[in-house]
């Protein structure tokens, strides 16, 4: 049965928003005003800070991002975004997720990166990263290949993240009780809800608390110390930098013994 991991990007993947970082790049290039980097800036501080990412935020900042690729074409913001995605986001991955994804793809799953940030930016990254694939936000193009400044869908987020992993399953034949899931907010919470085994990484304060209510691992990758796992079974407490798929590993021997 075809298996897959499913991972978020801002504050999982990365620390902070991948979307301002584009926007940064961006203004680096004389793409952007300074008005506008500095509403980014701004709205970054707060996620950084205090990891609020109400809907109605993500909607504005969305609608932002709409509104300065209006009228680009889609090969320039492609050519774009793999250069942004290089430069300033590839750095930033926590190298614990990075050989996590490593590791599931080893044990045959399928590894597909879920995000609300541009389809054609979530790609790159998925690329770099050797994953299967990605899902994005999907922007509006017309027939000559340009941005119309609307999108072609729902932007991928919450409930939204739930129903394309669905029909993700339902085209590749997934079974949602194998697959794992990767987030760090409780918006995550339906596709969290939909795997057989999730992951808080980096959890905000709600998801911290469900996660620890349902016995589902947390991984703490935001200081120095070792990744932290916690509400795992005590045989592996002790592990490290590893134990995201050292968890799997064991998961799936003790699932393999049991059937023997």
């Amino acid at each position: 049965m075809t298996r897959a991991a499913f991972f978020d990007l801002d504050k999982t993947l990365i620390p902070g928003s991948s979307l301002y970082l584009l926007a940064r790049g961006m203004y680096e290039r004389d793409f952007i005003r300074v008005r506008q980097i500095a509403g980014f800036a701004w709205t970054q501080m707060r996620y950084q800070l205090f990891g609020k990412e109400l809907m109605n935020q993500v909607d504005d900042i969305q609608a932002g991002a709409l509104e300065f690729v209006k009228g680009r074409h889609q090969d320039e913001l492609r050519a774009l975004g793999q250069e942004i995605a290089e430069e300033q986001i590839m750095p930033r991955v926590y190298a614990d997720i990075a050989h996590t994804i490593d590791q599931l793809k080893g044990l045959g799953y399928e590894t597909w990166l879920l995000t609300a940030a541009p389809q054609e930016l979530a790609g790159v990254i998925a690329q770099g990263l050797g994953m299967t694939g990605a899902l994005g936000t999907v922007s509006e193009v017309d027939d000559a290949g340009f941005y119309t400044g609307r999108l072609a869908g729902p932007l991928l987020h919450g409930e939204e993240k739930k129903k394309a992993v669905e029909r993700l399953a339902s085209e590749r034949g997934f079974d949602m009780a194998e697959c794992h899931a990767f987030s760090d907010s409780k918006n995550d919470l339906p596709l969290l809800e939909s795997v057989g085994q999730a992951h808080a990484v980096n959890p905000d304060a709600e998801l911290r608390r469900i996660a620890r209510a349902r016995g589902w691992p947390l991984h703490e990758l935001r200081t120095r110390r070792r990744l932290l796992l916690i509400g795992v079974p005590s045989t592996l407490a002790a592990v490290g930098l590893v134990g995201i798929g050292a968890f799997i590993g064991a998961a799936l021997a003790r699932r393999r013994s049991t059937s023997a």
